[in-house]
């Protein structure tokens, strides 16, 4: 999780000033600029862990598995596990 910082830390005072007058003592999200975004997954291995879970999926569904059988198994509906086959398909 991202460290919150204090705004009267890091901002010059006459702006931090201007801000008040909008918002006063209350919390503010300042999403990024549209050219320091990153993709999902970027900073985890979130990405990697569900590739890995998405193949095996596909996987055991070749094996005979069945997709509700999948769906309880890996705690997802049918229509996800759907949508991680038909992936695959079409990627």
């Amino acid at each position: 999780m991202i460290e919150p910082k204090k705004a009267d830390d890091i901002l010059p005072q006459a702006l931090l000033l201007a801000v008040q007058q909008y918002i006063d003592g209350e919390y503010m999200y300042i999403p990024r600029k549209a050219d320091s975004k990153l993709p999902w997954g970027a900073n985890t291995d979130t990405r990697e862990i569900v590739s890995a879970r998405n193949k095996e999926i596909i996987a055991k569904r070749l094996a005979g598995c069945s997709v509700g059988g999948l769906a309880e198994q890996y705690f997802l509906s049918e229509k996800a596990i759907y949508k991680i086959l038909n992936a695959k398909k079409n990627g």
